[in-house]
């Protein structure tokens, strides 16, 4: 996952942007789309808190590592590796066609509002980072 030049507040930014994006394809009914956003927002929240501790934020596995690191030092209770798990499944899902069907509608939205936590978590960790 290359980003290029962007700065932190430009990810935290995008992040926003993508979750909001993300709630008008749901409300659309477009699941896929919508959960494709979240994972972007994800990612965004994530490569922002990567990129204020100097971290290596370009690839799946970094970002994985990103969110180990930033529980361990929040002394986080599983929430923020838990929801990352979950949101890497449902993008796995998407980019393999595999539909998230298997999910009654009670726990699709569940797995939103896990997901829109964990971004705001995430967003939580680069709060205090200069705008430019």
């Amino acid at each position: 996952m290359q980003t290029g030049t962007m700065s932190i507040a430009e990810h935290r930014k995008t992040a926003c942007e993508f979750l909001e994006e993300s709630e008008r394809e749901f409300a659309a009914g477009q699941v896929l789309q919508s959960l494709e956003k979240m994972w972007g927002a994800a990612s965004h929240a994530i490569i922002a808190a990567a990129l204020l501790q100097g971290w290596p934020h370009d690839s799946n596995a970094d970002l994985r590592e990103v969110v180990r690191q930033l529980a361990a030092q929040s002394g986080d209770n599983g929430f923020l590796a838990g929801a990352f798990v979950l949101i890497e499944m449902l993008q796995a899902n998407v980019h393999t066609g595999v539909s998230v069907g298997f999910l009654e509608p009670d726990g699709l939205e569940s797995v939103r509002e896990s997901v829109q936590l964990l971004i705001g978590r995430l967003l939580a960790f680069s709060d205090n980072a200069e705008t430019g």
